[in-house]
């Protein structure tokens, strides 16, 4: 059984849009917060942003500040990442991770409980 699944990569030029989307089985959606994550080649994977689908409350790391918008709509277990003004360097293979509430400011990577496969999203300059 998938837990998540995300899904929504694709090639953009910068400036452009994409939104990814991950949805999960309802045990997870109920009782974990979801964060995006994303690993550009040669670079750790790295927390990117966090909701909290049970307050609302996000999360956003500085440099996707005021282009990157993470939502949910909980009747479809889903959560999206609405992505702005992408950058070159935004270029990575994003991936939706399930964490505790205690995690979401910080999305340490050995405290995902359970990972979607990733989706690649390739920006060209």
């Amino acid at each position: 059984e998938v837990q998540l699944q995300a899904s929504g990569g694709g090639l953009v030029q910068a400036g452009g849009s994409l939104r990814l989307s991950c949805t999960a089985s309802r045990f997870i959606f109920d009782d974990y917060v979801i964060g995006w994550f994303r690993q550009a080649p040669g670079k750790e994977r790295e927390g990117v942003t966090s909701i909290s689908t049970d307050d609302g409350s996000t999360y956003y790391r500085d440099s996707v500040k005021g282009r990157f918008t993470i939502s949910s709509d909980n009747a479809k277990n889903t959560v999206y990442l609405q992505m702005n003004s992408l950058k070159p360097e935004d270029t990575a293979v994003y991936y939706c991770g399930a964490l505790r509430f205690r995690y979401r400011l910080t999305l340490p990577l050995n405290r995902v409980y359970y990972w979607g496969e990733g989706t690649q999203v390739t920006v060209s300059s």
